[in-house]
């Protein structure tokens, strides 16, 4: 039995930025040998992702229609004290089980499971049961770099799937329930409706602080079924933390003198003020797949420098969020953003707002006084 795999590219992290970059060169550059490398026993961990029409162009969806595990057409709802608004923009929803399906279909033995990573090079790695990956190129998607580098504030998660012993009631996704009690920050509830009877709830905190107490959450989804008449089992959970990043420096997260390429999370490709990935995720892996192997390194980080700039004004919401808005009075943000048109808050999402959108967004009534947004853009960021 050989201790040594041979690719052209080897990228490691199964979440949703590995997978999609995968499949993207399995479609379309079918002579380049991959290996998917991911430490836990499954390709997507334990998630669900979802987005908006509007987050991919529709030249980009062959890469994500294959993995849609389940579709609103409808549009979907928000809920706020004093205002309630459906939104026609359909949504969509990625359930981990059906891109490990996926992916397997898809790339067979090129799939590497609980395999543990323990040194990368531009063209190895070697792995902790002894295997070593010789790649013409590496691209790291593990999650999350060394986020001490950014300034951040946190949207942290508990969801629990329930199977219900009635019908719901609710016939399409419901994105921001902030009639709920505000507690650790800006709280709201999110819902998926996966059929009549069976229900995703999730309980969310824009959150100073990244800790998550699972037990307490998981009383307070409990809690807001109940209040709702529904009675039923829970049949699956999952947990999650994510950077809302409101300041820091590229370069510490990134140095310029790390040879590996990146993507995902790792690369900072993401929604700054919502730690929304799947838009970048997707844009990122269909622009790779055109890229040459030999200067991956300097390309990718070229392109994460360039998001990076490009989400100043992101990061400068998120500075007004986290420093200007008292913890409690965070959702008066929201429920005013959702107030706008339905295309600036589509535009937003996909991290693509115009210069009007922008304006539109700052001007008016401000939903936090004058005196501490002026303090806190002009304190200098961390």
């Amino acid at each position: 039995m050989t201790n040594r795999v041979e690719c052209d590219l080897a990228i490691l992290g199964g979440g949703l930025a590995g997978s999609l970059i995968a499949l993207a060169f399995a479609a379309r550059r079918p002579d380049v040998r991959l290996a998917l490398v991911e430490r836990d026993a499954g390709i997507g961990g334990n998630h669900i992702w979802s987005f908006f029409d509007g987050d991919v162009s529709p030249g980009d969806r062959w890469l994500v229609d294959p993995l849609i595990s389940h579709r609103w057409p409808q549009g979907h709802d928000v809920r706020f004290p004093g205002h309630h608004r459906q939104l026609d923009t359909p949504y969509n929803s990625i359930a981990s089980p059906r891109l490990d399906a996926h992916i397997r279909a898809v790339l067979g033995d090129a799939v590497l499971t609980g395999a543990d990573v323990v040194s990368v090079t531009p063209d190895a790695v070697m792995l902790a049961d002894g295997l070593e990956i010789t790649a013409g190129a590496v691209i790291d998607a593990r999650g999350a770099g060394d986020l001490s580098a950014l300034r951040c504030g946190w949207q942290k998660f508990v969801g629990h799937t329930l199977r219900l012993d009635a019908p719901h009631g609710i016939d399409r996704p419901v994105i921001m329930d902030a009639s709920v009690e505000q507690i650790d920050g800006y709280r709201f509830v999110y819902l998926l409706p996966w059929d009549a009877r069976t229900i995703f709830i999730e309980d969310t905190y824009y959150s100073n602080s990244p800790a998550l107490d699972v037990a307490s959450i998981g009383t307070r989804i409990a809690a807001y079924a109940q209040a709702k008449g529904w009675h039923g089992t829970v049949v699956h959970r999952e947990q999650g933390v994510l950077p809302v990043v409101h300041g820091g420096d590229f370069d510490s997260y990134w140095p310029a003198h790390d040879p590996v390429a990146r993507a995902g999370v790792r690369a900072g490709l993401f929604q700054p003020m919502t730690g929304y990935s799947l838009p970048d995720a997707v844009r990122f892996a269909t622009w790779l797949v055109d890229q040459p192997l030999d200067r991956l390194a300097m390309v990718t980080r070229a392109r994460a420098a360039a998001h990076w700039r490009a989400g100043g004004y992101y990061r400068l919401l998120g500075k007004m969020l986290f420093g200007a808005a008292r913890p409690d009075q965070r959702w008066r943000i929201f429920a005013r953003f959702y107030r706008l048109s339905a295309p600036l808050i589509q535009r937003f999402y996909a991290g693509r707002s115009t210069l009007t959108d922008r304006i539109r967004i700052l001007c008016g009534r401000p939903p936090v006084p004058i005196r501490d947004a002026m303090r806190t853009l002009l304190n200098p960021p961390a």
